[in-house]
């Protein structure tokens, strides 16, 4: 395997600095890869003939980026987040004529040598790159990272193209894997009248499911501890679980008492109000009597709806869409309150709840499980290697 640093790696590109109101979701000549879409809607690679792109409005604008119309291979990054998904990149697939340029708050970069489509996608998304972001991302409200504070950060990849294109076909497989059970869920509930006849499915206001709540709206870093109650922020809520990272921020616990009404119970269903909007998780006795800050909380009634169930539908590509589009913000959507109310969610019985929500965990199981083996046998061989190269035992 090869560690270079990222200069050593890419070649910066420019980006232009076109707003949404510049751009046209419908037909034109000119694409555009704006910083919102790679962290909401693109995955790690970009296909444009599978995603949809924006275009721009006023064409004779692509004469001012000749020298940078993007190629298969070149990697976007978002430079800017509410969160610490800055960072976020896309790679480039798909093109054969068509004219694509990089939007507003991005980094286009051209590879300087040859790679296998995938890999730097995959590679730059993961946690082995994006750590070596986090202690270089600036800004409070808007957090960011700029061209020369990556300039150092190593990119690791096999010398091999033949293992690079492994690796990435394994993810690609794996994404495959997740799209086709996601589409079995799609199906399921975009043919909610269908199933409403033959199983029963109601068709319920979120509202009439439980109470919500929203969390902590003001700064309270003053109140920020080693220990107390436990903060619960929009990056810390994944696709049905939390992750705090090494160091979860704590409120003084006189100070969470003040605000008493807000701590979560086991069963709240904890909804990602500003960013990746929609993803939930679901309270345990790990984070009982915690705090959100700018987050919805729905406290489910247990004899109408299964709190794993409800974060299960606000996991689905289905709900995430549906939040984005009535949702406001540029770049990172803000789902307000008074847009989750507007949320129908179908019902089944409790019993057919409980199954779909055990059904998908233990999907979710699976692919971590795949994750590890692909993690493991990747450091092996590098371990492998090294030690071969130095005269170290393992």
């Amino acid at each position: 395997w090869e560690q270079r640093k990222f200069k050593d790696t890419f070649d910066f590109m420019q980006n232009n600095a076109l707003s949404r109101a510049e751009l046209s979701s419908a037909d034109g000549e000119i694409m555009n890869v704006h910083y919102g879409d790679i962290l909401v809607k693109y995955g790690e690679v970009l296909d444009v003939k599978k995603d949809e792109l924006t275009y721009l409005l006023d064409a004779s604008l692509v004469k001012k980026y000749q020298t940078s119309l993007l190629q298969n291979g070149d990697i976007i990054i978002a430079d800017a987040a509410e969160d610490e998904t800055v960072g976020k990149c896309s790679e480039m697939a798909g093109l054969t004529d068509e004219i694509v340029l990089s939007g507003l708050h991005t980094i286009p970069c051209r590879p300087k040598g040859n790679f296998s489509e995938g890999y730097l996608g995959y590679y730059m998304n993961s946690g082995s790159y994006h750590d070596q972001l986090l202690p270089l991302i600036q800004g409070t409200k808007i957090s960011s990272i700029s061209k020369s504070a990556i300039q150092d950060t190593e990119i690791m990849y096999p010398k091999s193209e033949s293992e690079q294109e492994q690796i990435g076909a394994y993810f690609k497989n794996l994404d495959h894997l997740i799209t086709l059970h996601q589409r079995k869920y799609a199906y399921r509930f975009n043919n909610f009248m269908y199933y409403r006849v033959i199983y029963a499915w109601e068709q319920r206001k979120v509202t009439e499911v439980g109470k919500i709540f929203i969390g902590l709206v003001t700064t309270m870093t003053k109140h920020y501890t080693t220990e107390g109650n436990l903060l619960i922020r929009n990056s810390d809520i994944k696709d049905g679980y939390f992750d705090f990272g090494e160091n979860p921020i704590y409120l003084e616990k006189s100070f969470a008492e003040e605000n008493n009404t807000r701590m979560h119970q086991v069963g709240d269903v904890i909804t990602v109000h500003t960013g990746d909007v929609g993803t939930s998780a679901v309270i345990s006795e790990n984070e009982v009597n915690s705090i959100g800050f700018a987050t919805i909380v729905t406290r489910p009634n247990p004899k109408i709806i299964d709190s794993d169930y409800l974060a299960t539908f606000l996991n689905t590509e289905q709900h995430k869409r549906w939040a984005v589009s009535i949702s406001t913000g540029d770049g990172r959507t803000n789902y307000n309150l008074g847009d989750y109310y507007e949320l129908v969610v179908p019902v089944p019985n409790i019993e057919e709840q409980k199954k779909i929500a055990e059904y998908i965990k233990n999907l979710n199981h699976l692919i971590t499980l795949h994750q590890r083996k692909l993690f493991a046998r990747k450091w092996r061989k590098f371990y492998v290697k090294r030690s071969k190269k130095y005269g170290l035992l393992l």
